[in-house]
């Protein structure tokens, strides 16, 4: 199978570029419109058409300049390189294309920049709540199947097919996330998957995830299309929500419209024979490693369905960093979280983050590298060690710190185990500029859920948010955290995708009231909500500096500070309850006499000894 997709791919290219001379037309121009007063006055125009590399064009639009036309293998194609000065009116530019007598017009807007939020990035002082549209909560009946799409089906009693959540369902639990403390939304990609079934592990599988676009500039219809996604932005941003959009670079669907009519051969990273990548990302950064091997971590497909686009051709490149740019400006997102980030070009990656951060200064970048170890996860963040490159990618997923978190809490405590692994990721830090911008998580749409990895535990589940709550970085849930939704990926991811009780018609649970949760749901959801709400409105704690303490005896102590407020965070991971003795902090504890708890509320009036509970921490808020 692997070898007779890439086969098709080529073939399809093939076909196209040896098109006979026909009657040229002009079927899609990308990007679909653009802005006046963008920054950068450059804008590259992918068009699309039979025989529309034949044409000659022109535009004669007060403000605008056509400097080039660039042809491609595939006479369907040409490239035009335009200039936007900034007094460039907005209005509709007509595209002119001519080849002997035949002349086509082809309208382009250019519209006039508003003035909603967009690009605002998140911060440490956020929360991020991940969720997959798809099994989130449906708001739309009428878009959860289509006949005219590769894959018509919908069936939330299939596992691996769509279900039918929405952008409108997100739309309508708003309430809930602002009460459970959340600021930022994070959705698996919106974009078009007009994907066919594949077959993966012996079931075949729909798209449901969002990593497979087939049209960049087209949200899902079954997700509610482009107008359902505004919408959602803007009642998001009305409601204080920052919105994450989920990017994907690396690669495309197989069913892209592009690669039906490939423009060139290189726009995909070709091989003689189907070429995976080895996933060994040790490659890129090992000062003595072989090309080769790099060679195919990086070209090498990720999966067979997934072709990998080669971004060291420029109109790759251009077309994909012309498409981000439009998302933000055209949505409001306000923060990039990419995908596979460690997979791709990493030029390509610095020139594209710097595209976004030259035209919206404040928006926040993160990706996913997921590595399990601090020097490989600081080469694709801005950093400072001597790489021989160096990244200037704001922030990261956190997948060092996420690992030695688990480990804190499924080992026995040790000289290098146990609560330790956490103290020593942290440790260090020092390798990144900024180590606050990183992205932290228990949990996420490819691993197993926290509850399920720490043994069904509600303790070891409520030392593991305060972590994630209190210490350094950004933090990010995946959705049914907070009200323990469970699972291995066993004997697949869908396990960990399961919906999210009372999001969707029929649903005979509703998770989303508290009379729908159990007790312990119940329970476990005031205490994310309790603790994200005093951190939302504790500078000290998302913003304040970090100081850690060695562990001792399974205990793990550290504080969150500034000039106005000092918070303590004890942790006792052992089975029994300990005395400890606050002696050895006096750097951070001196001149406070008493102390709040935060997740209690309750009064410690002597700080000389705290109690702390078997598998337990304590969030203290200390006075003076």
């Amino acid at each position: 199978m692997k070898k007779s997709i890439l086969s098709l791919i080529i073939m399809l290219q093939l076909v196209g570029s040896g098109v006979l001379a026909q009657q040229a037309a002009i079927q899609r121009i990308n990007p679909t419109n653009w802005w006046v007063g963008m920054k950068n006055p450059n804008l590259q125009l992918l068009v699309y058409g039979p025989d529309a590399g034949s044409l000659t064009y022109t535009i004669n639009y007060p403000g605008v300049r056509l400097l080039k036309t660039h042809t491609a293998e595939n006479p369907n194609y040409a490239f035009l390189d335009l200039t936007i000065s900034p007094a460039t009116k907005p209005g509709t530019i007509k595209i002119v294309g001519k080849r002997g007598s035949q002349m086509l017009t082809q309208p382009f807007v250019l519209k006039a920049r508003d003035k909603s939020p967009k690009g605002q990035g998140v911060t440490a002082a956020d929360f991020i709540y991940l969720a997959m549209p798809d099994r989130f909560a449906n708001g739309d009946e009428s878009n959860d199947k289509f006949a005219d799409m590769a894959d018509s089906n919908a069936d939330r009693a299939n596992p691996f097919y769509r279900h039918g959540g929405d952008l409108a369902g997100a739309a309508q639990h708003l309430d809930y996330l602002k009460d459970l403390g959340v600021t930022a939304i994070w959705f698996t990609p919106v974009l078009e998957n007009n994907q066919p079934l594949t077959n993966e592990g012996g079931a075949m599988r729909s798209a449901y995830h969002g990593y497979g676009f087939t049209d960049h500039y087209a949200i899902d219809k079954r997700l509610g299309g482009n107008e359902a996604y505004k919408a959602f932005v803007k009642k998001a941003h009305d409601a204080g929500f920052r919105v994450v959009q989920d990017a994907v670079y690396n690669h495309v669907g197989v069913n892209h419209w592009i690669l039906k009519d490939l423009p060139m051969k290189n726009w995909l990273h070709q091989w003689p024979t189907y070429t995976n990548t080895s996933y060994k990302y040790q490659s890129v950064t090992d000062p003595h490693g072989a090309e080769r091997d790099r060679h195919v971590m990086l070209d090498g497909w990720f999966v067979p369905f997934l072709p990998d686009l080669n971004q060291s051709n420029p109109f790759v490149a251009n077309f994909l960093i012309q498409h981000a740019l439009w998302s933000v400006e055209n949505f409001g997102v306000d923060a990039w979280r990419v995908d596979t980030y460690m997979y791709n070009d990493q030029p390509f990656m610095n020139r594209c983050n710097q595209a976004l951060l030259d035209e919206y200064p404040k928006i926040h970048i993160f990706g996913e590298s997921w590595v399990n170890n601090v020097v490989d996860q600081a080469y694709y963040t801005r950093n400072k060690i001597d790489f021989p490159f160096k990244s200037n990618q704001p922030g990261g997923l956190d997948f060092v710190l996420y690992s030695s978190m688990l480990d804190a809490l499924k080992q026995k405590f040790s000289w290098d185990d146990g609560v330790n692994r956490f103290y020593q990721a942290l440790a260090q830090d020092a390798v990144y500029q900024d180590p606050t911008r990183l992205v932290t998580f228990l949990d996420n749409h490819d691993t197993d859920r926290f509850l399920s990895v720490i043994g069904d535990d509600l303790d070891k589940y409520k030392i593991g948010i305060t972590w994630l709550l209190t210490t350094r970085g950004i933090p990010s849930l995946y959705y049914g955290t907070e009200i323990l939704m469970k699972n291995f990926k066993d004997p697949s991811d869908a396990e960990v995708r399961r919906d999210f009780p009372g999001g969707f018609p029929g649903d005979k649970e509703n998770k989303f009231e508290t009379a729908g949760r159990t007790d312990r749901e119940n329970e476990a959801f005031q205490f994310v909500r309790k603790l994200a709400t005093y951190r939302r409105n504790t500078p000290a704690l998302h913003s304040g500096k970090l100081m850690q303490f060695l562990p001792q005896d399974g205990t793990y102590v550290y504080f969150r500070y500034d000039g106005a407020k000092t918070v303590m965070v004890a942790t006792n991971t052992n089975d029994k309850e300990l005395r400890l003795d606050t002696s050895r902090f006096a750097e951070r504890m001196n001149g406070y006499s008493s102390a709040r708890n935060v997740l209690t509320d309750q009064s410690i009036g002597d700080l000389k000894q705290i109690n702390l509970p078997a598998k337990s921490a304590l969030v203290l808020e200390l006075i003076n």
